[in-house]
């Protein structure tokens, strides 16, 4: 264990020497970047929320290990000493807030990673906003997290209401269905994203017809049945993949050739492998970004295959690693306070996205977007170039 551990911390040493595509610009959170500026005594806690059991428990696992491979290569450049406290929501809005509720009393903790699910966002976000606690996640998309309500949520992701549009013009425009099925799972990612493509699709003189199940169902032999021979296109924009998979089944038992549209939530390689299936992401596989190679290497031999939930939290751990490493740089000890005001000050060039981050006001990426990918017969995931 220890052995593996040296190893590992030698590996991203070597990245962080080379740079890895995640070296911070101009602004409050890139000053501790040097290795020079933050002290030995450059100490602070972070909490991690994420569904590290449960039904999207692969999600994140995936989450985790990149929380945990960004420390560690900032901790060796920035020569701090951050450490991740780990949460499991389960993806369950009360879960959350019964974790966030220990992050909050926890003095240690100056930042929170996460959660994954925007309605965990919506339950926890008036908790960290009274705790002045910034919490950024790598994965929340519901447009309306950002409208105001938690002030101190931040993302590294784009939002549903650029997902919506793009996914639903790119349907339009490429699989021309003259009817469609478009299926909510009753939370509010999946119905926020419902809401911004539902009135694309009637524009645009589509039949459609709008199902809603619970995210608890697993056998969809009932919905399937609503899909009549006109119906070319389902559109699932849910959260666990293998209910995404098993729709997929029931739709093949029954003989029904509709293709079957995913967003973000449904990317999980593995898991959800339908041939011929779409799928959304607000992640890039970075894989294919040059730049990235060293630390998707170093991951994939630490963790196995991952897919595109892991990044967008390697990056907004390193964001709040930067801001602490700024705050111990101009020679005070992190708080929530100061932690909070280096996170809104954030301008990295280059990330492990192979895109600048920089908030806005609101706390979303300034010109954030998501990618589009097709899984092919043997179920790998196929970037549509974009």
């Amino acid at each position: 264990m220890k052995s593996s551990v040296i190893v590992a911390a030698a590996a991203v040493g070597a990245l962080a020497v080379a740079g890895c595509g995640s070296t911070s610009s101009s602004g409050t959170s890139s000053s501790g970047t040097s290795g020079s500026g933050a002290t030995k005594s450059c100490v602070a806690s972070v909490g991690m929320e994420g569904p590290l059991t449960g039904p999207v428990a692969v999600l994140g696992q995936e989450q985790l290990h990149f929380a945990q491979l960004a420390a560690l290569k900032d901790n060796l450049v920035n020569h701090t000493k951050i450490t991740i406290v780990q949460g499991d929501t389960q993806l369950n809005p009360a879960q959350a807030t019964t974790v966030t509720q220990q992050f909050t009393s926890n003095s240690k903790i100056v930042a929170v990673v996460g959660p994954a699910g925007s309605q965990e966002v919506e339950a926890i976000g008036p908790l960290m906003a009274r705790a002045g606690l910034a919490f950024i996640s790598g994965s929340a998309t519901n447009a309306t997290l950002t409208a105001g309500k938690y002030p101190t949520f931040f993302r590294t992701v784009s939002k549903d209401s650029v997902q919506g549009p793009q996914d639903a013009n790119y349907i339009i425009n490429n699989l021309h269905p003259k009817a469609l099925m478009i299926v909510d799972d009753q939370e509010a990612y999946s119905t926020g994203l419902v809401s911004a493509m539902t009135p694309i699709f009637k524009a645009a003189g589509i039949k459609v017809d709008h199902e809603s199940v619970s995210q608890k169902l697993t056998d969809f032999s009932s919905l399937v049945a609503k899909v009549t021979p006109q119906t070319t296109v389902v559109v699932l924009p849910w959260q666990v993949a293998s209910n995404a998979q098993q729709f997929g089944r029931n739709l093949a038992q029954q003989k029904k050739k509709a293709v079957i549209f995913g967003t973000d939530g449904l990317f999980s390689p593995g898991t959800f492998t339908i041939n011929g299936s779409y799928v959304s992401s607000f992640g890039p596989d970075i894989n294919s970004i040059a730049a990235d190679k060293a630390i998707a290497a170093l991951a994939k031999s630490k963790y196995g295959n991952f897919g595109t939930f892991g990044p967008p939290v390697f990056a907004a751990q390193h964001v709040i690693d930067e801001a602490i490493a700024s705050v111990c740089k101009s020679g005070q000890t992190p708080s929530r306070a100061n932690v909070l005001a280096a996170i809104k000050n954030t301008n990295e060039a280059t990330t492990i996205l192979g895109q600048p981050i920089k908030f806005t006001p609101s706390g979303d990426v300034v010109n954030g977007k998501f990618f589009l990918f097709k899984i092919d017969s043997t179920g790998h995931y196929n970037l549509i170039p974009g």
